[in-house]
C-alpha cells in the first residue's frame, strides 16, 4: 500500500448503534473437548474443503469440524423442540 490516504472532514451521516454480536475473548479461547476419529471422505469433498480453507486462510479439518458441530447443534435443537411439542400435545389431549 504505497499510496497515502487523504482524510477529509466530511459529515458521517446518520449514525446508529449496533448490538454487540462478537464473542467475548473467553468464548474465543474456549476449546471444546475433541475426540480423534478415522473417517473416509470422498475426494471431491476433501478437495472442496481444502480449496475453501485456502481462501479463508484456515485449516480444512477445522471447517469440516465446524460444519459437523453446526449440524449437530441444529439437530439437537430440533429434537428438543419436537419432543417438547409432542409432550405438550400428550398432556393437553
Amino acid at each position: 500500500m504505497s499510496t497515502k490516504i487523504k482524510y477529509t472532514d466530511e459529515p458521517l451521516g446518520e449514525i446508529r448503534i449496533v448490538r454487540d454480536f462478537l464473542p467475548s475473548p473467553a468464548e474465543l479461547a474456549f476449546s471444546e473437548e475433541s475426540v480423534k476419529v478415522t473417517i473416509s471422505l470422498s475426494k471431491k469433498s476433501v478437495e472442496f474443503f481444502k480449496t475453501e480453507a485456502s481462501k479463508y486462510h484456515t485449516q480444512y479439518q477445522r471447517m469440516i469440524r465446524q460444519l459437523l458441530d453446526s449440524y449437530a447443534d441444529v439437530q439437537t435443537e430440533q429434537r428438543t423442540t419436537h419432543s417438547t411439542g409432542r409432550a405438550k400435545k400428550l398432556r393437553s389431549g
